[in-house]
């Protein structure tokens, strides 16, 4: 890929944001783990949602989309999907019928033991060590939360005054 050097007070230079290596970066994960995925029938945003189910079944849409930074109308339609393929199920939860429980099904269990070789594959194919993928996702996790702080209702980032 050719960089050219932004000049200095070139603030809409792409090489001068922060957004796209962050946007490329993310695409670019997506795109390696796409093939460790197929083989187990599931899309990038799919694998997110049974890594939270993995950890912790059930879980409501709520806590869900809150745990993954997604809104009810990405994760429905997810969801959807996710149990259409058999690996979840949705309820109503009979303490508060309003929200709505995900659970995994015995396939969605048993999927677990299938992509559990998929972090450390991914990790050894970019030629990285348990301790820097655990100083990378430390860096990029703080990031996320200082990101998630800024996007709550009610907050903004104020405008910054030219120099």
């Amino acid at each position: 890929m050719t960089r050219r050097t932004p000049s200095e007070d070139d603030d809409l230079a792409l090489d001068r944001q922060v957004c796209f290596p962050l946007y490329a970066a993310s695409n670019l994960i997506t795109r390696l783990y796409r093939p460790a995925l197929a083989r187990l029938g599931l899309t990038y945003p799919q694998y997110l949602v049974m890594l939270v189910l993995w950890e912790a079944a059930p879980q409501s849409v709520g806590s869900l989309g809150e745990r993954l930074h997604l809104d009810s109308g990405t994760l429905t339609p997810l969801l959807k999907r996710l149990e259409t393929a058999g690996l979840v199920v949705r309820r109503r939860d009979p303490a508060d019928e309003r929200r709505v429980l995900v659970e995994l099904t015995d396939a969605g269990k048993a999927l677990k033991a299938e992509a559990s070789d998929i972090p450390r594959t991914l990790g050894a194919g970019l030629g990285l060590g348990r301790e820097d993928l655990d100083g990378l996702r430390q860096t990029v996790g703080e990031l996320v939360d200082l990101l998630a702080a800024h996007s709550r209702p009610g907050s903004y980032l104020p405008p910054v005054e030219a120099d």
